[in-house]
């Protein structure tokens, strides 16, 4: 079973962005992607979500699908 983590930080800085990747990279997740948020008025991206997997254990037979 696929998990999936998302990371939403509004100061989108090359060490903020950096210490994101390194901290769930560490903890056994995958990077997938980044996605900015821009503003009109700047180029500067206002927000970044970055998005992880890993594989997750199935825990038994029993289990029920989630909605």
């Amino acid at each position: 079973m696929v998990e999936y983590k998302v990371v939403e930080t509004s100061t989108v800085t090359d060490d903020t962005l950096s210490n994101i990747l390194n901290e769930w990279v560490r903890q056994g997740w995958q990077f997938e992607s980044i996605h900015f948020v821009l503003r009109e008025s700047s180029k500067r991206p206002a927000m970044a979500f970055l998005f992880f997997i890993r594989e997750r254990e199935s825990v038994g037979s029993g289990d029920k699908a989630r909605d």
